[in-house]
């Protein structure tokens, strides 16, 4: 875990948040993989936990019943908002909710997912019980994020609180949480360009398992 950090404000990089063709193409792997991992259906109730600008939420939407997208940047929301208005989607919400200042999470939901937001949060076994508080029992959570990777990925680590993951150790604060049928797999890679134009790869993981209400 990084230490020395503070959280990071999205609030200026919302409106261009979509310009990076990797972001985009990310959360399309993201989406493929998710649908693989997990028996999506139109009975589903799902939450986006950091869902941004609704890269994933939208991939998705058309495959699950409902979405609510949970973000803390009242930017990132507003430009979901714009997305969903043009496209007259009617089966999206979305919610502000920052945890980090005591917010918490709401509703019943069938499917929890998340991608690039956990090296966000500082106490990730205190978020996974937020996921278990909304989820119903056998409901699914699906988890991307970042390997290990020693702090290279960020430009500026601000904001970082954990430089990518180790998926053996995530798997098993679900498992303690009470997720059963744990499964991680590579969702994609990341690649970046570097100012040597050396590229960088950075895979990205998908972890998912079904939560059975008890521990």
């Amino acid at each position: 875990m990084n230490q020395k950090t503070e959280k990071r404000s999205f609030e200026q990089a919302a409106a261009r948040w979509d310009e990076k063709p990797r972001r985009v193409k990310l959360a399309g792997d993201v989406a493929e993989a998710m649908k693989k991992q997990v028996p999506l259906n139109r009975d589903m109730d799902m939450l986006d936990f950091g869902c941004g600008t609704g890269l994933l939420t939208l991939a998705l939407q058309p495959f699950v019943g409902s979405v609510t997208g949970v973000d803390s940047s009242p930017a990132m929301l507003d430009v979901l908002e714009k997305k969903i208005r043009e496209a007259g989607i009617k089966n999206i919400e979305t919610r502000k909710a920052d945890i980090d200042e005591g917010d918490r999470l709401s509703g019943r939901f069938d499917l929890v997912i998340s991608s690039m937001t956990l090296h966000h949060i500082p106490d990730i076994d205190a978020l996974i019980q937020q996921f278990c508080g909304v989820l119903k029992p056998g409901g699914y959570v699906a988890l991307a994020d970042l390997d290990e990777e020693g702090g290279r990925f960020h430009d500026d680590n601000h904001g970082v609180f954990h430089f990518g993951f180790n998926r053996q150790d995530l798997c098993s604060r679900l498992a303690d949480a009470g997720f059963t049928g744990i499964h991680a797999q590579t969702a994609a890679h990341l690649v970046k360009t570097e100012s040597d134009s050396e590229n960088q790869t950075f895979p990205v993981f998908l972890i998912s398992g079904v939560y059975l209400n008890a521990r």
